[in-house]
C-alpha cells in the first residue's frame, strides 16, 4: 500500500511538525477498511479501549467504554462520536494502513484509533502532543485547523475534555473518502461529521516527554545504585562559615547525579527497553514454553513466524554487525544470523525464516515465543 504523488522528502522538509497538509485521495482505488458495526463490537470488549463523547460544543459529554451492546441503540437522533483506541492490534486491513507511513521510524508509531460519528459528531477543538495523519474512512468529516497552541492556550471547563476557549480557524477543508489530513503536534483543530456514517482513521505518532525521560531513566539508574554508594568529603578543610554549601561540595554533589545518567549505553538500552513495552495486553504467550526442538519442527516445515500486532520490536545498531534487538520491553544481543534475523522481525510482521537454524536462532526464537511477541502462523493449528 502506498501513496501516490506523495513526496515524502519534500513532506518532510516542509511539513513534518511544522504545517498541517491536505492530501487528497493518494491511494487510488480507496476502501473502506472496516465497517461502522465491526467497530461498535470492538467498542464492546473489556480489552479493547474507547470512548463516547455525545453532544456538541461545551456541552459535549463523554463515557468511558466497554459499552453494552444495547447502548447503541439509545443515542438518539442528536451528535455523537465513537471512539476506539488500537484498532490495528485487533484488525490486519487496520494495521495495513501504517505501511505508507513508515517513513517515521517505528519506535514513533503509537496505533491508529478509529471514530464513527453522527452528523455534527466530534470531540469538539482540540489539539495533541503529537503528530497524526487523519485518514478519512467513509462519509465525509469538516476539519478546520487553527494556529499553534501551548500550554497558555485558554481552555474549557470540561471534566473530561480539553476544548479550546477561543477557537479560530486558519484554514477549513471538507474530506472526502481516502483524502488525508495531516496535523503536526500543537495545532489546533476540529473535526465535525457532515452527514451520518462518518469514519475517520487517525494514525498517530508518539513523542516522549523530557519529563517523561529524565523521570524513567533517573529511576531505572537509582534503582540499581548500592546504597552505601554516598557522598564522601575526605578532603574535607575547615570552612569560615558553617552555614555554606561551598562550590567544592555543589561540585561534588552534582557529578554524583550527572555521572549516573551519563552512560550513553546504558540509555540507550535502558530507551530501547522502555519505548518498546507494549501500551495494551494481548496476551500471545503460549500455555507452556516452546523448545529449540519444537522452533525446529515448525521452520522445517515451512510455518512463518508473525509479529503479534500488539507488540513493539526496534533494534539498536552496536558495530560490527552486531545489534541489540527490543521486543515488548525486552533485550536481546544479536550478531551473525540472530542479528540478521532481528532485522527481518523489524522490518514486517511476518517473516520465514530458512532450516535448518542455528541453535542461537532457535533460541531467539522460543524467547519471543514465549514472551508473547511472536507466533507461528501455522493455520491448522
Amino acid at each position: 500500500m502506498r501513496l501516490s504523488g506523495f513526496d515524502i522528502d519534500h513532506f518532510l522538509r516542509h511539513h513534518w511538525q511544522k504545517a498541517p497538509l491536505l492530501i487528497r485521495n493518494p491511494w487510488g482505488d480507496w476502501h473502506n477498511p472496516l465497517e461502522p458495526d465491526e467497530l461498535a463490537g470492538l467498542a464492546c470488549d473489556e480489552n479493547v479501549e474507547s470512548r463516547l463523547v455525545i453532544g456538541a460544543d461545551a456541552a459535549r459529554k463523554m463515557e468511558n467504554g466497554p459499552f453494552p451492546e444495547s447502548r447503541f441503540g439509545k443515542l438518539g437522533t442528536g451528535p455523537w462520536t465513537l471512539l476506539v483506541q488500537a484498532v490495528d492490534h485487533h484488525v490486519p486491513d487496520i494495521a495495513d494502513l501504517i505501511e505508507p507511513f513508515r517513513f517515521v521510524p517505528d519506535w514513533r508509531i503509537d496505533d491508529v484509533m478509529v471514530s464513527y460519528a453522527t452528523d455534527g459528531g466530534g470531540v469538539g477543538s482540540h489539539y495533541d502532543q503529537y503528530d497524526v495523519f487523519l485518514v478519512q474512512g467513509l462519509g465525509r468529516r469538516r476539519w478546520r485547523v487553527g494556529p499553534r497552541c501551548d500550554a497558555q492556550t485558554p481552555l474549557l471547563p470540561h471534566t473530561d475534555l480539553r476544548l479550546i476557549a477561543d477557537f479560530e480557524a486558519a484554514d477549513e477543508w471538507v474530506l472526502e473518502p481516502g483524502d488525508i489530513l495531516y496535523v503536526p503536534p500543537g495545532f489546533a483543530h476540529d473535526g465535525v461529521a457532515v452527514g451520518d456514517d462518518c469514519m475517520t482513521y487517525s494514525v498517530g505518532f508518539r513523542a516522549p516527554s523530557r519529563a517523561e525521560l529524565v523521570e524513567g531513566w533517573s529511576e531505572h539508574q537509582a534503582e540499581r545504585m548500592a546504597e552505601d554508594d554516598r557522598y564522601a568529603d575526605p578532603d574535607l578543610v575547615q570552612q569560615a562559615q558553617p552555614g555554606e554549601i561551598t562550590p567544592a561540595a555543589l561540585d561534588r554533589l552534582h557529578g554524583l547525579v550527572t555521572d549516573a545518567l551519563s552512560d550513553r549505553a546504558a540509555f540507550a538500552r535502558w530507551f530501547g527497553e522502555y519505548n518498546s513495552l507494549p501500551k495494551y495486553d494481548s496476551d500471545w504467550r503460549p500455555e507452556q514454553p516452546v523448545g529449540a526442538q519444537a522452533v525446529a519442527a515448525q521452520l522445517a516445515q515451512g510455518v512463518p513466524l508473525v509479529r503479534n500486532p500488539a507488540a513493539r520490536f526496534a533494534f539498536i545498531r552496536q558495530g560490527d554487525g552486531a545489534l541489540v534487538l527490543f521486543a515488548d520491553g525486552q533485550s536481546f544481543d544479536c550478531a551473525g544470523d540472530t542479528a540478521v534475523l532481528a532485522e527481518q522481525l523489524c522490518a514486517g510482521r511476518s517473516v520465514t525464516v530458512d532450516h535448518p537454524a542455528s541453535e542461537a536462532v532457535l533460541t531467539l526464537i522460543a524467547a519471543l515465543i514465549d514472551q508473547g511477541s511472536l507466533a507461528f502462523d501455522d493455520e491448522d493449528d
